[in-house]
């Protein structure tokens, strides 16, 4: 089923996500850098610590950990869904499957801090190599979404 929306709409729908998915990556970069001073915070020597505290990063990881996790799952269905509703079906390449995987990993990643909050280091390093692959097929993602782009731009 094809819904019948102003074809301006349409157009300028398959440019959201996209845009949504490069300011995601940004976020995600950001994260892993905050993350990365999470650790360097722990294994400070005592001086060091206090003043890498103040910084506040492991309060900063959490939010912006927080909004990449709800923006790339709404990003995800919406992408989805105005492919649908532009062409009446989803084209299921390597470019969905990936964004779905990478849909899951986020949660399962998110769903691991409260056990890394109680000091599991199992669930720490998960949740580390999670993101880790994550940003590797986020950053394919980012550069196979704009080859489809580039086609969709080319029907106009």
């Amino acid at each position: 089923m094809i819904m019948d929306i102003p074809e301006p709409l349409k157009i300028y729908s398959q440019f959201f996500h996209p845009a949504l998915m490069w300011i995601l990556l940004a976020l995600t970069v950001y994260a892993l850098y905050l993350g990365v001073q999470i650790r360097r915070t722990r294994s400070a020597d005592k001086e060091e610590r206090k003043e890498l505290v103040k910084k506040n990063f492991n309060s900063k990881h959490h939010i912006v950990g927080s909004v990449i996790l709800a923006f790339m799952v709404l990003g995800t269905i919406g992408g989805m869904a105005v492919t649908y509703i532009n062409n009446g079906k989803l084209f299921v390449g390597p470019h969905l499957l990936a964004g779905l995987g990478m849909t899951g990993m986020i949660a399962v990643s998110a769903s691991l801090v409260p056990f890394m909050q109680k000091g599991n280091d199992i669930a720490r390093y998960t949740h580390i190599s999670l993101n880790v692959a994550l940003l590797g097929l986020f950053s394919w993602q980012a550069f196979t979404g704009v080859q489809i782009l580039q086609r969709i731009i080319s029907n106009f």
